[in-house]
């Protein structure tokens, strides 16, 4: 399911340019406005100021609230899957892995607030996106713990719960987006122009390879 489905203008048979253009600069400035005031807190007004449209030019778009805040998470979720989908392409666990932890912590300092206002949503229950994490992530998720259970079995990797290892990425490049103020807080200048996440790539990269690839 893509990430804008509720939009109306996709449900069209042709749209334009335009349209397409619209559609992210709503769910950008949503984005803005959900990370700052969470989905109640928000409303559509804001959210077509921050887009810079009229509020009945924004509902051409997206009927309700709560589609723009469905679609915004949804947009999160599958920018998220892409290096997950990825996952496996060259059959080389030490490449792969690092690639994950690579692009995911990359993620993580690109677009901090879309990071922030999904774990919002899971923390409350998932009650918006519960569905597509019981079917395309959990699909998704199923299918590379195989993957992952094959480099194991091969001899590739050491012994470990494929799940658990997912997880454990998840939480670790994540951080840097959810705790960004603490983790500022914590290194100081160390933060300036983002520098502290060479450095985290490199730690991350060494602890995950060095606990994963079996001893030659």
């Amino acid at each position: 399911m893509t990430p804008v489905d509720t939009a109306r203008a996709r449900q069209t048979k042709k749209r334009t340019r335009i349209q397409e253009e619209n559609e992210e600069r709503i769910l950008d400035a949503a984005l803005e406005i959900f990370s700052s005031y969470g989905f109640r807190g928000a409303t559509v007004d804001q959210i077509a100021q921050s887009a810079g449209m009229t509020k009945p030019n924004l509902l051409y778009y997206f009927r309700r609230k709560d589609d723009i805040y469905l679609a915004v998470l949804r947009r999160t979720l599958e920018d998220w899957l892409q290096p997950l989908e990825a996952l496996g392409a060259s059959d080389d666990p030490a490449e792969e892995i690092k690639a994950y932890i690579d692009r995911k912590l990359e993620l993580s300092r690109e677009n901090p607030k879309a990071s922030r206002l999904y774990a919002m949503e899971i923390m409350q229950g998932a009650p918006v996106i519960g569905t597509v994490l019981n079917t395309r992530l959990k699909m998704l998720v199923d299918e590379k713990t195989s993957v992952i259970t094959r480099w194991i079995a091969e001899g590739r990797l050491a012994p470990v719960d494929p799940y658990h290892l997912i997880f454990m990425i998840w939480a670790t490049t994540q951080h840097y987006a959810d705790f960004d103020v603490q983790v500022r807080a914590m290194l100081g200048d160390e933060t300036a122009d983002n520098g502290h996440f060479a450095i985290a790539t490199r730690t991350l990269e060494d602890v995950f390879l060095k606990g994963l690839l079996p001893d030659r």
